[in-house]
């Protein structure tokens, strides 16, 4: 291969790959879009489908499915190529967002946000494996910020969408919504999204995959039923954990024999691989299972309605923006990346303690720069752990890396929601019988276990039973954010593991030397009309353009 060949099929213009981020970004968008938007109608979809004791179902089956099949798709890529992959993610997604809208009861809804939850898992670890694809890690920073974009979006705009649908429409546009949206990322990604891709002899993990799927499925129901739903002693939690053990050992002993594992163990010798993973859980157990407490203090400590709540995240969401298009600028330039991890968890730690501060009587402003500190820390933290991962691995298992990071990500998401839930719980019985002593009395006529989330009944509570709430109800949310900020010190200790790898200076997508010189079928990054033109292998005649799947 010419040299003039590697140039210029190493390299895609900034139009070009926006071209391709706008695709990306839109079946983004849906995965993103469906952890909010949901949670203001929820309300009103069990005042039609009834059915109010499955109600957490309804985010519950969304996680299950998300989580257990995230590992799955980054495999089947590296093994089928990407763009099918996506495309299927976006197609399962849809359908699982049409039978929802159609659902008549809530069992319905329940089974199909399972499906949504399907196509949701593939969508953003597919984005973000095609990214690690079309752009070299030393100019991927550029184009985090976009990312962190979406995520700000979809965060404030979710709630106020649903919000809109319920008041205006029908909660069914909750998901129907995703449909237009869903179809454009088709028509995008079908007519310029092209990606290289090495037809090989490969045999999909069935058994592997089938034992992952149910030590993760297993693990999260514990964390999800365990203390609420079922006694964490029951027979129940007791067998799912048995079970989750069971099936992590066999499919341990299935990943060492397979051919082509689902998550190959070998990927755990690599030092980056272990730390990022690692990382990824304590950071998404302390980040998402503490700051999801914000909007309930908001609501009942603040006194603000649901929608004005999200409006009220906006500076944490401002924060992670600036400090995630700031890094990767920084990253371009110094070509370096641990030192962000490093300050984003100490400033995430710094957050958190100030968190602790927060109370009945913090002003909004004082809590927005609170926000903020937290917002730039995750925004220094999360885009350049997936960076490194896919810096540090090779091509060949760039989409299990990628979705490794996501899978372990969502895992330590899940278990900080149980673990930081059932430390607010606790906390809450305590201070509402230590600031309401009629509790337990027969003189106060209100279930305690029933006030976490109904902010209205709070409000229309007498005056010194309402002070007494609000007061418990700080002072539990204070605990979480206490109890979090151990772990947010390993988070540290973590990154501070980190190895740095010189970053590369080209993408994969253009840099097939080996596969072109030993005759293998690729295809372009991009659709033919945006493509650089292909020049040869260094004869004199140019080559046919490579095949487009």
């Amino acid at each position: 291969m010419s040299e003039a060949t590697v140039q210029r099929g190493r390299s895609l213009s900034h139009g070009q790959i926006l071209v391709v981020f706008s695709g990306l970004m839109l079946g983004m968008l849906l995965a993103a879009l469906d952890q909010t938007i949901v949670a203001t109608a929820l309300p009103t979809i069990v005042g039609e489908l009834g059915g109010l004791s499955h109600l957490s179902w309804v985010v519950t089956a969304y996680l299950l499915t998300a989580t257990a099949s995230t590992p799955l798709y980054g495999k089947i890529s590296d093994l089928y190529g990407r763009k099918i992959v996506f495309q299927a993610a976006i197609v399962i997604f849809l359908a699982g967002s049409i039978l929802a809208g159609l659902s008549q009861n809530m069992a319905e809804l329940i089974a199909f946000r399972g499906i949504q939850g399907l196509g949701a898992g593939g969508l953003m670890v597919m984005a973000l494996a095609i990214i690690g694809d079309v752009v070299s890690a030393r100019e991927r920073g550029r184009y985090q910020g976009y990312m962190g974009a979406v995520f700000a979006v979809a965060s404030v705009a979710g709630p106020l969408l649903g919000g809109f649908f319920v008041d205006n429409l029908s909660w069914r546009w909750v998901f129907y919504i995703n449909m237009p949206i869903g179809i454009v990322a088709l028509v995008v990604t079908s007519s310029v999204l092209r990606l290289p891709f090495v037809r090989r002899p490969h045999k999909i993990d069935v058994l592997g995959s089938t034992l992952l799927v149910m030590a993760v499925t297993s693990v999260l129901l514990v964390t999800v039923w365990g203390g609420s739903e079922y006694e964490w002693a029951s027979p129940v939690i007791i067998g799912l954990i048995a079970l989750a053990v069971v099936a992590t050992a066999l499919f341990i002993v299935q990943e060492r024999r397979a051919e082509e594992p689902v998550l190959p163990l070998g990927l755990f010798r690599n030092s980056v691989f272990r730390v990022t993973s690692a990382a990824g859980f304590i950071i998404g157990l302390t980040m998402f299972g503490a700051i999801v407490f914000l909007p309930l203090f908001l609501q009942v400590v603040n006194g603000v309605s649901p929608t004005r709540s999200g409006l009220l995240l906006l500076p944490l969401m401002a924060g992670l923006l600036v400090a995630s298009i700031g890094s990767g600028r920084a990253i371009v330039r110094i070509g370096r990346y641990r030192p962000f991890p490093i300050a984003g968890t100490m400033v995430v730690t710094i957050g958190l303690y100030l968190f602790t501060r927060l109370d009945q009587n913090t002003s909004r402003l004082t809590a927005s720069l609170y926000m903020v500190v937290v917002g730039v820390g995750i925004g220094l933290v999360m885009q350049v752990l997936v960076l490194a991962v896919q810096n540090a691995v090779e091509h060949r298992d760039l989409g299990t890396a990628t979705s490794s990071a996501a899978f372990f990500r969502s895992m330590g998401g899940a278990f900080g929601v149980a673990i930081f839930g059932a430390i607010f719980t606790n906390r809450l019985t305590a201070e509402l019988a230590r600031l309401i002593p009629g509790i337990g009395t027969g003189s106060v006529s209100f279930d305690p276990a029933s006030l976490q989330g109904s902010p209205e009944q709070i409000a229309n509570l007498p005056p010194p039973i309402h002070d007494g709430v609000i007061e418990a109800f700080s002072n539990a949310i204070h605990g979480v954010f206490v109890w979090a900020l151990p772990f947010a010190v390993v988070a540290i200790v973590l990154s501070l593991m980190l190895k740095e790898i010189p970053l590369r200076e080209h993408a994969h997508v253009g840099w097939e030397e080996a596969e072109i010189e030993a005759g293998l079928a690729l295809e372009p990054a991009v659709a033919p009309e945006y493509a650089p033109e292909l020049v040869g292998d260094g004869g004199d005649s140019p080559t046919e353009r490579p095949r487009a799947r």
